[in-house]
């Protein structure tokens, strides 16, 4: 058993030289687990500049994950959660109504306990104009975060990897949009936090939280609280 899953280090460095290692040995899940418990604790502590640098390898370890998802080559579309006391492959889910967002982000932590390499994303209701919703949920620090995009649907409505690839893109790069660049580095870090939860694949947008948390790592001193954005329902569609 790998010291990930049997004990917790005692220190930031320690935590983050055993994810440096599950790296080296390939353990993506073990590692995405370890940067995991490190930014917790890093972002406890508000430190920044200790986020900026657990930001890459984290950015690493799901790489790994989903070159492993996509090459596996096939897509799951799911209309239910069966999946739960099924066998589970790895590659693509798709979840469709009456499925919603929420639900993708549980079917992405169910995979990702049984280390099952996975992209999941969940699509809403075609619109009028014949294009596919797709939305990510993230937990939030008071409520959920969604993250919301149109998209061409796949031809003859089948999902390929590269399709799911795109619409990952696409829905990671609208979060990134939602983002206020108005506000405060020190605030934005958890605003690009939160959203990268939503779209946790999204390269992009690790690399803009690991450079966001440099610019509140240099800031003078702390920003006076703000209040947050308006609660939008990962619920419904």
């Amino acid at each position: 058993m790998s010291r990930a899953a049997s004990s917790t280090p005692r220190s930031l460095p320690e935590l983050m030289e055993e994810a440096s290692k599950a790296l080296q040995n390939t353990a993506y899940f073990d590692a995405e687990t370890l940067c995991l418990k490190a930014m917790a604790r890093a972002k406890a502590a508000g430190d920044f500049d200790a986020m900026s640098r657990i930001a890459m390898p984290l950015q690493e370890a799901r790489r790994q994950r989903r070159h492993e998802a996509i090459d596996a080559g096939r897509v799951t579309v799911l209309r239910d959660l069966s999946l739960r006391d099924g066998a589970t492959l790895a590659g693509c889910y798709l979840l469709e109504p009456p499925l919603v967002g929420v639900e993708a982000r549980g079917v992405r932590d169910l995979l990702t306990r049984r280390k099952v390499p996975a992209l999941v994303l969940c699509r809403e209701p075609v619109t009028a104009k014949g294009l596919w919703p797709v939305v990510g949920v993230g937990t939030g620090q008071f409520h959920p975060v969604v993250a919301r995009v149109q998209v061409q649907p796949p031809p003859e409505g089948s999902p390929s990897p590269a399709w799911m690839l795109a619409a990952q893109e696409a829905l990671g790069d609208a979060a990134m949009a939602k983002v206020n660049h108005e506000w405060p580095a020190d605030h934005r870090v958890d605003d690009v936090w939160e959203y990268l939860e939503a779209v946790p694949d999204h390269e992009k947008l690790i690399q803009m939280f690991a450079e966001t948390c440099r610019q509140a790592a240099a800031m003078p001193e702390r920003s006076p609280p703000r209040r947050r954005a308006p609660f939008d329902d990962p619920f419904s569609f």
